[in-house]
């Protein structure tokens, strides 16, 4: 059984067609069907449904694809690993984020492309769902993500590396009702004129739940699915925000906001590098969770918040 072999399997499963298959692959149509057959014989089962077009994968074809991502995964970490060992860390990290760590993610990748020159960084935004999924089919190396939220997706057999946790904070205009407050709560937070994250939005629900813990249901006049949306909308000073703590570090406080401290909720959530957790640790994630734990994010957040604060 050869990579090849196995790469045009998955390439096929991905496109769904034979000769998107193949170019996606640089071969010829001809020959990527050939070497699917190869492996079939190998295996001595059927994998690909065949017609007079691609009609899927067999059970089998499934149950071999799901092993090929894994096989293909770790080939591509050995090779990195012994290209390390010769010349350097070098390759593609491919990184995934929710929406919301996307703000905190370039202090990793910066700092990171720094120490390794000869790596390059595919950062993707992906819901929580969708990080799990491809975790567990090797698509992506790591992800930032929330770490021990109740509606945490199943991950599967991983690692995780805490970075910080998140705090919240009001965002409001400097002439709003709550500006000049020590600490707000969550309830009088509930009546302001409100734009906040989409409700599929993780951030969303556990702002949700905080308000209901409170005795209170937020009803924004302002949903969007982007942090950037988000601060454009409170800078035109109409509108109110619930925010984490780490956006400060992107986006700061907008001419004529202000940020509150809010009471503190039952919890807050954690958020760090996710990583699937069979065979050997690639030597790529290795050396992000060594620069991970150099750079303290939870102390960087935590000092930022307390500036602006002042």
């Amino acid at each position: 059984m050869l990579l090849r072999q196995l790469e045009y399997l998955v390439a096929l499963a991905r496109e769904r067609h034979f000769a998107r298959a193949a170019a996606a692959c640089h071969v010829s149509q001809p020959s990527l069907s050939a070497a699917i057959r190869k492996l079939e014989r190998e295996l001595d089962v059927p994998l690909v449904r065949r017609g007079q077009r691609f009609a899927g994968l067999t059970p089998e074809g499934e149950r071999v694809v799901l092993w090929a991502h894994r096989i293909l995964a770790d080939a591509e970490a050995l090779r990195q690993d012994l290209s390390r060992m010769r010349e350097g860390l070098s390759g593609t990290l491919r990184m995934g984020a929710i929406p919301t760590a996307l703000t905190a993610a370039s202090l990793l990748t910066t700092p990171f492309c720094e120490r390794y020159p000869h790596v390059r960084v595919m950062l993707t935004s992906l819901s929580s769902r969708e990080i799990a999924r491809q975790l567990a089919d090797f698509e992506i190396d790591m992800a930032m993500t929330y770490l021990d939220d109740d509606e945490e997706e199943d991950f599967g057999e991983v690692r995780t590396t805490p970075l910080y946790q998140e705090h919240y904070l009001l965002l409001t205009p400097v002439d709003g009702e709550l500006a000049d407050r020590r600490v707000a709560r969550w309830a009088e937070v509930a009546a302001l004129p409100l734009c906040l994250l989409t409700p599929e939005m993780r951030n969303r629900r556990i702002l949700d739940a905080n308000f209901r813990h409170a005795g209170a249901v937020a009803v924004p006049a302002i949903e969007t699915d982007t942090v950037s949306a988000l601060f454009a909308h409170v800078a035109t000073h109409r509108w109110s925000s619930v925010i984490a703590h780490a956006w400060l570090h992107m986006f700061g406080v907008p001419e004529g906001m202000r940020v509150v401290r809010l009471e503190r909720p039952a919890r807050e959530p954690r958020v760090g590098l996710v990583l699937p957790g069979a065979g050997p640790e690639p030597v790529m994630a290795r050396a992000v969770l060594d620069l991970a734990r150099e750079l303290d994010l939870h102390e960087v957040f935590d000092r930022l918040a307390s500036e602006h604060l002042s």
